[in-house]
């Protein structure tokens, strides 16, 4: 538990690269040292991106750990499939109880808008 003074460690996955942490991402498996999500590589994959495009765009992040979470992906498939459907927008405002207006702005109640 986090009490403020210590920090929630990382729990290492079965995978050498990617960490879970309830207290960064949700929990969402994710790339060490990186708030770079599985979920997110998993999209980029599905959008065309090749591994190699991907540690170019993220320069923080090297090849293998790209690699190792497009691996997980595969292993986790459905898990990860899951994050991606309940992450969609619509999906995370009916959760929420949020809205988005015609500007596309989205709305929470009792959360006002800041100028």
């Amino acid at each position: 538990m986090n009490d403020g003074n210590h920090a929630i460690a990382d729990t290492p996955t079965e995978h050498p690269h990617i960490v879970r942490n309830p207290s960064i991402c949700g929990g969402s498996p994710r790339i060490r040292n990186s708030r770079i999500t599985v979920r997110h590589v998993a999209l980029m994959v599905r959008d065309g991106d090749k591994p190699e495009d991907i540690a170019q765009s993220y320069p923080h992040l090297n090849l293998a750990s790209v690699y190792d979470a497009v691996s997980y992906y595969l292993d986790h498939q459905s898990e990860i499939e899951q994050e991606i459907l309940d992450n969609q927008i619509e999906n995370v405002l009916t959760k929420y109880g949020g809205s988005m207006d015609e500007k596309g702005v989205v709305h929470f109640p009792g959360v006002e808008a800041k100028e």
